[in-house]
C-alpha cells in the first residue's frame, strides 16, 4: 500500500492510497470461487456453473464489493499509519478501478484541529455575590399561592392578572381570517399568549362589554399571511375573574412535600432550593463569561462533521422540548436554525478538551458519586437517583465529562480578574438567564463580523 498525504486547510486532508492489483485481484478471484459454490442457475447443478458463466453474471458485483470493502480498510490502515485524527467521516472514491491495475483511490477527511491555548489572562470576569433574604422566600411564596390560585368571578373591571372569558374574532379589513376566532376563550390578562397590543386593550373591561381591539401582527409571525399585518379583532367579555390566593396552611404547605404541614420547615426548604438555584445561576454567569474569554482569545478552525453532529442534536432536543413527539422528523428543522451556536459549542468543547489534556485533570468515582448526590438532592428519593447514576456506565460518564468542564474552567478563572458583584437573587436569575440568550447572539454578531 502506498499513501500520499495533502493537506488541503488546516482540518482538510486528501489522501491518496494505492493497492496493488495482485491482491485486489485475488481477493475477487477467491470470492468468485465461494460464489460459484451457491450459485445455482438453469441447466447446471449447484456448484457447477463454469467459471466464465459466474464471471459474467456476478464478477462486477463481486469486485465492488471487494474493493468497497478494501478501501474502508487500508484507508484505516492509512490514517493509523500517518497518525490523523479525523473528525467525522470519509468522502471516499475510487479514481483507478480495473482488473489488473493497481486500485487507486482518494479519501478527502477532515482532521482534529491542533490547538495550542492562548491565556485568558487579563480578562476581567464578573462573580455575582448573592445571599437569600427572607423577602426572597416571601415572594417565592407569593408565587406559589398565584400558581395554585382558584378563579372566582368578580364585578369590577378587568385589571391586569385577571383571567377573562371571551369570544373574538379577526378581521383584516373586512374579511375575516382563519384561525382568528374562538368562543369561551379564557385568557390571562399580562400573560403576553396573545399579540402584542391585545391583552392591554381588555384591561378594564366588565361582563358583558364588547370591545374592538386593534393591534399589528408582528413582522416575525409564524403566519407569513398575517405576518406586519394591522387587524381589527371583535371582543365579547363573558366574564371576569381574579385570583383566589390560598391561604398558607399546613394544607398548602402539605402539597410542597413537607408531610407535617410546619411552616418554618417549608420556609427553610423554600430557602434551601433558593439558594441552590442562585448558586448555579452563579456558577453558569462565571461559567460563561470564562468560555467567551477563552473563544475570543482562540479562534481556531472547527470541522463541519462535528458541527452537522452538534446541530443534529440540538435539532432533537428542540423537538423533545416543543414535544413534537419520538416520530417527529427533525430534518424539517433547517439547519439555519442551530448552525452558528452548534459551532461556538463545537469550538468551546474543543478548547476545553484542551484545557484538560494541558493540565492533567481527571475526575475519581468518588468525584463522581459525590457530583451524583448533589444532583440527587432535587428528587423525591435521592438513594435510588444515585443507585439508578452510579450503575449505569453512560450516566456516569455524563457525570464525569460535566465534573472536568467544573475543573477546566476553574482552571481557566485562575488566569482572570475576578470581580465580586453583590446582586440579589431576583437579579442573579436575571442575568444567567440573560447570559443562556446571549449566547446565539454573540455567535451570529461573530459569523456576520
Amino acid at each position: 500500500m502506498q499513501v500520499s498525504v495533502e493537506t488541503t486547510s488546516p482540518i482538510e486532508r486528501r489522501l491518496t492510497i494505492q493497492v496493488p492489483a495482485a491482491e485486489i485481484d485475488e481477493a475477487v478471484s477467491t470470492r468468485l470461487k465461494e460464489t460459484a459454490k451457491n450459485v445455482r442457475l438453469n441447466g447446471f447443478r449447484k456448484g457447477r456453473v463454469p467459471m466464465a458463466v459466474v464471471q459474467q453474471r456476478y464478477g462486477q458485483d463481486v469486485r465492488n464489493d471487494v474493493v468497497g470493502e478494501s478501501m474502508r480498510e487500508h484507508y484505516v490502515r492509512a490514517i493509523t499509519d500517518e497518525e490523523l485524527n479525523p473528525a467525522g467521516y470519509p468522502q471516499i472514491e475510487a479514481t483507478v478501478n480495473e482488473a489488473g491495475k493497481d486500485l487507486e483511490f482518494v479519501a478527502k477527511m477532515e482532521v482534529y484541529p491542533q490547538v495550542e491555548l492562548t491565556s485568558i489572562e487579563g480578562t476581567d470576569v464578573e462573580r455575582p455575590v448573592v445571599e437569600v433574604t427572607d423577602v426572597d422566600v416571601d415572594e417565592m411564596i407569593e408565587t406559589l399561592r398565584k400558581q395554585n390560585a382558584d378563579w372566582e368571578e368578580v364585578e369590577r373591571p378587568a385589571e391586569e392578572g385577571d383571567q377573562v372569558k371571551i369570544d373574538f374574532q379577526g378581521y383584516l379589513g373586512d374579511e375575516a381570517f382563519e384561525g382568528g376566532s374562538a368562543e369561551d376563550h379564557s385568557l390571562v390578562l399580562g400573560s403576553n399568549s396573545f399579540i402584542p397590543g391585545f391583552e392591554e386593550q381588555l384591561i378594564g373591561a366588565k361582563a358583558g362589554d364588547e370591545k374592538t381591539v386593534n393591534v399589528t401582527f408582528p413582522e416575525e409571525y409564524q403566519a407569513e399571511h398575517l405576518a406586519g399585518k394591522d387587524a381589527v379583532f371583535n371582543v365579547k367579555v363573558h366574564s371576569v375573574s381574579g385570583q383566589k390566593l390560598p391561604d398558607v396552611d399546613a394544607a398548602f404547605i402539605e402539597r410542597f412535600g413537607v408531610e407535617d404541614g410546619d411552616e418554618e420547615k417549608f420556609r427553610a426548604e423554600i430557602k434551601k432550593n433558593m439558594s441552590r438555584e442562585a448558586e448555579q445561576a452563579v456558577d453558569n454567569r462565571v461559567k460563561q463569561q470564562v468560555l467567551d474569554a477563552l473563544k475570543k482569545s482562540n479562534e481556531i478552525p472547527v470541522p463541519s462533521a462535528l458541527v452537522q453532529q452538534e446541530t443534529d442534536g440540538m435539532k432533537r432536543q428542540a423537538a423533545q422540548q416543543f414535544g413534537l413527539g419520538e416520530d417527529f422528523d427533525v430534518s424539517q428543522l433547517p439547519d439555519e436554525l442551530f448552525a452558528e451556536q452548534a459551532k461556538g459549542r463545537v469550538q468551546v468543547g474543543l478548547l476545553l478538551a484542551e484545557v484538560i489534556k494541558a493540565n492533567e485533570l481527571n475526575a475519581t468515582d468518588d468525584e463522581i458519586k459525590a457530583k451524583v448526590e448533589e444532583l440527587a438532592e432535587q428528587y423525591q428519593d435521592p438513594q435510588q437517583v444515585v443507585e439508578y447514576y452510579m450503575s449505569n456506565d453512560e450516566l456516569k460518564t455524563q457525570v464525569k465529562s460535566a465534573i472536568l468542564e467544573e475543573k477546566a474552567v476553574d482552571k481557566l478563572l485562575e488566569q482572570a480578574n475576578v470581580n465580586d458583584v453583590e446582586m440579589s437573587y431576583q437579579q442573579v436569575l436575571a442575568a444567567a438567564k440573560q447570559a443562556e440568550q446571549g449566547e446565539g447572539e454573540d455567535e451570529d454578531e461573530q459569523a456576520s463580523a
